[in-house]
């Protein structure tokens, strides 16, 4: 057994194979159908169409016949799917034949043509007298859940850390919740292994090009202060350890851990390493550590994410001027406002390679910033790009319109503050016209904060983000349009502080696209199918963690409790 760790290694467990077929069926499945007696031998009297029959209807029924025309039947339905085949439509003009292609249904972007036919419709219930903001959520059907910060503690801290095994450093990459989830990953994997962490590298990533430092964006000594009990962190290497690789960190050696892996293979093949040497490098180590550990494990990441990390001075110290701001815009409402995450800048949508209304000069310009982003990705041989076949498979991201569109027919009328988090939008001015047209009261972090105020964090994405990201927790309703870190993160805490609810609206991308696709829709049928969304969306918004899921998106049970079970360990924690 090597150094201490907190963590014995899992059992293997192995899958029964599938019995084979029965070779009685196999074989003998259409003996008796073929069998002589009941006419066949009859005077002669079956005709040779009788016998044609028999012999197709053996055929196509006989496994090899059904081997045999699966893949015919596989590929005709993939070239349905993306539009290759399709039913044409015939006309005649001028005694020419012209023949249209009909694309499958939700396979273009008509939405500006569905607005201008709802839009009537939309005016005439303006200021109603109910707002779908003040009855969105159903909470009695939600059983209460609480933090279990208590029972989290008393099954990882320690009155005095032991003894060290070595120092574990990591590189965090992408964008501000990408970090995040290398962070508290980190600190879960620093606890496993009983090693001192050193306060995370952040790369400079090509995408979000933001050159922030840990302690720009989150609060540095409060971090190392929370986890003062579990993990031992470091804000940097001791000399000593430094001295012993020439002074130059890049010359720990760097463990090529895989994806996803599991507790297990950190015991057996990290720590012994990490023994060895006093210290290793993981680089990268965004999602690097599976999602299902043992419950201590998850517990040491609910520690991390929920109460240890938070936002620095500086940036919380705007968010919550910004939110309470936010919340005096929507005083006719309760205080309570709408937050959606946007995702319609020009780099995700041209990395959807998706298309909408811009014609040439906007296929022009994704071609464009596809090459600066990824360059040669998608030109690669083979690669196929299917912008329908996309859009049916719910992987567009919604423009400001359909957002509108949508949270209309929900039920959220023109007196709705909603604040938009987002980045740059594509052509924003076209785009976000129709979006302020049906909800007026609509915010941004440039109009909520002054030039002044947003001057510092100007050019660093991840402390923009981060701004965006606290108005969106602290909103009644929050949308999510194209996923990713962000609303993922953005729904876990939200369980996490609102009772194990999410009050989260994910809509139905692939019901969009269909609806989108019908500019002659009736207005009542349109209202009916986003009022089911909503309710979905509520219903889905105290769910539990699987197995295969995240505990930073479903904190349920592994970071709460139930109402009657957090009672008994009710108190606050200081740190």
């Amino acid at each position: 057994m090597h150094g201490l760790s907190r963590l014995g290694t899992g059992s293997n467990r192995s899958v029964s194979p599938s019995p084979p077929s029965s070779p009685r069926f196999r074989h003998g499945r259409y003996k008796n159908f073929a069998g002589g007696g009941g006419g066949v031998g009859r005077g002669g009297k079956q005709s040779a169409a009788n016998k044609i029959v028999f012999v197709l209807i053996s055929t196509v029924f006989r496994r090899k016949g059904v081997l045999l025309f699966a893949p015919l039947l596989y590929i005709s339905g993939m070239l349905l799917y993306m539009g290759l085949l399709g039913f044409d439509v015939v006309s005649l003009k001028n005694a020419v034949v012209v023949v249209h292609r009909r694309s499958p249904p939700g396979s273009v972007y008509r939405s500006p043509q569905l607005f201008r036919k709802l839009w009537p419709y939309m005016e005439a219930e303006s200021n109603a007298t109910h707002n779908a903001l003040m009855t969105a959520w159903n909470l009695k059907i939600h059983q209460g859940w609480k933090p279990c910060v208590n029972s989290i503690i008393s099954k990882t801290g320690f009155s005095e850390l032991p003894k060290s095994n070595g120092f574990l450093i990591i590189e965090a990459n992408g964008g501000l919740n990408q970090q995040r989830l290398s962070i508290c990953d980190a600190v879960a994997v620093a606890w496993l292994l009983n090693a001192t962490l050193v306060i995370p590298i952040f790369h400079l990533n090509s995408v979000w090009r933001d050159s922030s430092k840990f302690g720009d964006i989150f609060d540095e000594e409060f971090f190392v202060h929370a986890l003062r009990n579990h993990v031992n962190v470091v804000r940097e290497l001791p000399e000593d350890v430094l001295q012993r690789f020439d002074n130059n960190i890049s010359n720990i050696v760097n463990l090529r851990v895989k994806g996803w892996s599991s507790a297990a293979h950190y015991l057996q093949k990290v720590l012994p390493k990490l023994e060895a040497m006093g210290a290793v490098r993981i680089a990268p180590f965004s999602n690097r550590l599976a999602y299902s550990v043992p419950s201590n494990v998850q517990g040491v990441r609910c520690l991390s994410n929920f109460l240890a990390l938070r936002f620095a001075e500086p940036i919380r110290t705007l968010a919550d001027k910004m939110v309470e701001r936010m919340v005096m815009n929507s005083s006719h409402t309760g205080g309570k406002y709408v937050s959606v995450h946007l995702r319609f800048e020009m780099d995700m949508v041209a990395f959807s390679c998706c298309e909408y209304d811009g014609g040439e000069e906007e296929k022009r310009e994704m071609d464009i910033a596809r090459e600066r982003s990824w360059r040669g990705k998608f030109r690669r041989r083979g690669r196929v790009i299917r912008p329908g076949a996309n859009r049916m498979d719910g992987k567009c991201p919604l423009t400001p319109l359909e957002v509108g569109l949508m949270l209309r027919g929900m039920g959220f009328d023109n007196n709705t503050s909603v604040f938009v988090a987002a980045g740059n939008i594509y052509k924003a001015e076209k785009y976000m016209a129709p979006l302020k047209q049906m909800f007026p009261l609509l915010e941004t972090k440039d109009t909520l904060a002054t030039p002044e105020e947003l001057a510092p964090f100007k050019g660093h994405s991840s402390r923009l983000a981060a701004l965006d990201y606290t108005v969106c927790l602290h909103s009644e309703v929050f949308v999510t349009t194209q996923g990713g870190n962000f609303p993922h993160f953005l729904m876990g805490h939200r369980r996490y502080l609102f009772g194990g609810h999410a009050k989260t609206i994910k809509p139905d991308k692939r019901k969009l696209a269909l609806l989108f696709d019908s500019p002659h829709i009736r207005w009542e049928t349109f209202r009916r199918q986003m009022k089911d969304m909503l309710r979905h969306s509520d219903v889905k918004g105290g769910e539990l963690k699987k197995p295969s899921g995240s505990v930073y998106t479903f904190p349920m049970p592994d970071c709460m409790c139930k109402q009657t079970e957090a009672a008994a360990n009710e108190s606050s924690l200081s740190f």
